[in-house]
């Protein structure tokens, strides 16, 4: 299905607007991202990552990639499965590569082929498009002019589209998650692809924003301010006075940031995937387990000091805060500011990116398929450090990738992204420890590669309410309904009154899979500690049942419980090893300190704020009486949304203390 974009005129992405003619006769090319003409750009060379969404569509693109360089193209292998002959993969080189048959050297034809390197290799992956696995770019022989013809028996379908060389030239083909990425270790990658990573040539210091951004910046600001009593803004100028990073939040977001604040993820994807915004979201998890957006910012750069003035200025709009964990891409300018901006913060790397990366990474190599086997079994199933190092350890020389330098960076940076080095750390539900378990973008929805800024402002609403309308949904069905419980254990009947709806069916779960927990054994005991062995079956490769074994330490006395697995301090609550250990133990109740606040049903009606950033009482600081109020009240507006019932008392609860306040006013001063 063909990807669009969210403008009107409904141009899909990646794709040029052609005017057949102008006044002189001349073709015009438009720009597809601010429609205004523009000289004709050359192909961006092939990359290791780049997909497409047809192999008509790659081999088009090589094609065109071919004409601008100088050079033929011909099919050197194509690759059908057995049965449906459906094309899964194939090789495009150039028409000079290889060498005539000994049979073929007498013949009168003049030979052009001198074996020239130069060739893409790619495949049809899980996600149904064509990835580039493999590119040489360097020709072995002197190349010509743009050529307008290429060697290949053609289908109907492809010479459809290709009737004529200027059609093919015209039209720009359309790259999906074009990425141009470092295959690890490709020697052959052009050098030229690294620069198109330099986020703003032309403005590397400032903003690149068009004269309507501004207007729209503008004109959004100004909303706001009317419409969003505790919207907060700030802009970082050059010497120039030109705009170089911006943050925002609302009050929502800010309000949220209190409640939630203590995990974060720094989604700057948009940054560095090259989107036409430059935005940066700070996203955090309620307390139903849902994403929620605790501000916005636009940065001119993938610089350190871009991101100390954001980080700086999401910490000011929270009168001070500092998140526990900060969860991030692997970025070693984001690192340097958080460690400058947040040195208290646990700093640690997105697993679910990082394993998002292994097919651009690793695709090109020789058993691709065990390696990527190995690397998940070494990431996700190892228990202790020995473990993961052993497993680690094998797969680099048993597949013999000990020089890939991705992988190389990836170990030395394991301490920051691999579970088993993390499990001390609170992650509230944000660790993605699990093969199926992402942190997703928060626009995902809202914003593609091509979205204009006052596209993305205008959507920007849209993506809030419907965030907002989905927790109060969320809200009143963990309160008015009630759940299904599933078994007869009593953490099960404890926790259905304390959870929300959503947090207690992944708790649940784990009660339920307590009886795939088939021993509880003591291993050793040390004064009131004691460690027990928990074996549980578990579904391994090919759907079969394995055992493994869970060390968990108990402590009566000091009521606690900790399993190697890290249930709690990944996803927030206990794990059925846990439970296993606490029920041979004849508890009957989960200790108070092992049940969140942050995911109780009525946590937002009951949250304190911290104390440091609360003393306000005889203080002069105006803003801070002003936040304080406004998170204060804030929280009644959601309690009063609920119902019309709810709605009523809230409303007569302000007017009452409106009326207070006046008094205050009227009395004579001491």
């Amino acid at each position: 299905m063909e990807e669009t974009s969210l403008t009107n005129n409904g141009t899909p992405l990646g794709q040029g607007i052609e005017i057949p003619q102008d006044t002189d006769g001349e073709r015009t090319e438009f720009d597809g991202q601010n429609g205004v003409p523009q000289e004709r750009k050359e192909f961006v060379a092939p990359a290791v990552g780049m997909e497409f969404e047809s192999y008509d569509d790659a081999y088009n693109y090589y094609i065109c990639y071919a004409k601008e360089v100088g050079f033929c193209v011909r099919v050197k292998n194509s690759w059908f499965k057995r049965n449906s002959r459906e094309k899964y993969g194939a090789v495009l080189c150039c028409s000079s590569q290889g060498f005539k048959r000994i049979k073929d050297v007498n013949r009168i034809r003049k030979e052009t082929r001198t074996g020239c390197p130069a060739m893409i290799r790619m495949r049809l992956v899980d996600s149904k498009r064509w990835r580039i696995l493999e590119v040489t770019l360097e020709h072995n022989h002197l190349l010509g002019a743009k050529i307008h013809k290429s060697v290949k028996k053609m289908g109907i379908g492809t010479k459809r589209k290709l009737q004529t060389s200027s059609d093919a030239e015209v039209r720009t083909i359309k790259l999906y998650r074009a990425l141009v990425i470092d295959g690890g270790g490709n020697e052959n990658s052009n050098s030229n692809v690294r620069e198109i990573r330099d986020f703003s040539d032309h403005y590397p210091n400032q903003l690149n924003l068009k004269k309507c951004d501004i207007q729209a910046i503008y004109n959004y600001l100004c909303r706001m301010q009317l419409t969003n009593p505790n919207f907060f803004y700030l802009m970082d100028f050059s010497d120039e006075g030109q705009v170089k990073n911006m943050f925002w939040a609302d009050a929502r977001s800010r309000a949220a940031g209190g409640y939630f604040g203590d995990v974060i993820f720094f989604d700057n994807t948009y940054v560095t995937n090259r989107y036409e915004i430059p935005l940066v979201a700070f996203v955090g998890i309620n307390h139903h387990g849902q994403s929620m957006l605790l501000g916005c910012g636009l940065v001119s750069g993938e610089t350190t000091e871009s991101y100390v003035w954001l980080l700086k200025a999401w910490s000011t709009c929270m009168s001070g805060l500092f998140p526990q964990t900060i969860i991030t891409d692997r970025c070693k300018f984001l690192q340097s500011a958080i460690a400058e901006t947040f040195p208290n913060s646990h700093h640690r790397f997105c697993l679910s990116h990082i394993m998002r990366k292994v097919p651009e990474k690793l695709g090109g190599l020789r058993n691709y398929d065990t390696i990527k086997k190995a690397l998940t079994k070494a990431v996700y199933e190892a228990l202790k450090p020995f473990d993961f190092e052993a497993a680690w350890g094998f797969m680099i020389q048993h597949f013999g990738v000990g020089d890939h330098e991705w992988l190389q960076s990836l170990y030395e940076d394991r301490t920051r992204w691999a579970p088993v080095y993390l499990k001390d750390i609170c992650f509230a539900g944000m660790a993605s420890v699990r093969p199926c378990e992402t942190l997703n973008a928060f626009f995902d929805r809202y914003v593609h590669k091509q979205t204009p800024l006052k596209e993305f402002l205008d959507k920007y609403e849209l993506a809030l309410q419907k965030k907002y309308k989905e927790e109060v949904v969320s809200d009143m069905e963990s309160r008015n309904s009630t759940v299904t419980l599933k078994t007869r254990c009593s953490f099960e009947m404890q926790l259905s009154k304390v959870y929300t709806r959503e947090i207690f069916k992944k708790f649940q779960l784990e009660v339920e899979e307590m009886y795939s927990c088939f021993s509880t054994t003591q291993l050793h005991i040390d004064g009131p500690i004691v460690i027990f062995l928990v074996k549980e079956r578990v579904l391994g490769e090919g759907n079969r049942r394995e055992i493994r074994d869970y060390e968990v330490l108990y402590n009566r006395a000091a009521a606690e419980v900790r399993c190697i697995c890290s249930c709690f301090n990944f996803n927030g609550y206990l794990c059925r090893h846990a439970l296993c250990v606490l029920n041979f133990n004849g508890v009957e109740e989960i200790p108070s300190k092992y049940i969140l606040s942050r995911w109780k049903k009525d946590y937002k009606r009951w949250y304190v704020p911290d104390q440091e950033s609360s003393k306000v009482d005889g203080g002069t600081d105006r803003v801070q009486w002003f936040n304080q109020l406004y998170r204060s009240a804030l929280q009644v507006v959601e309690e009063g949304a609920i119902s019309l019932d709810h709605y009523k008392v809230a409303l007569e609860a302000f007017e009452e203390s409106l009326s207070r306040v006046h008094d205050v006013e009227e009395k004579p001063e001491q």
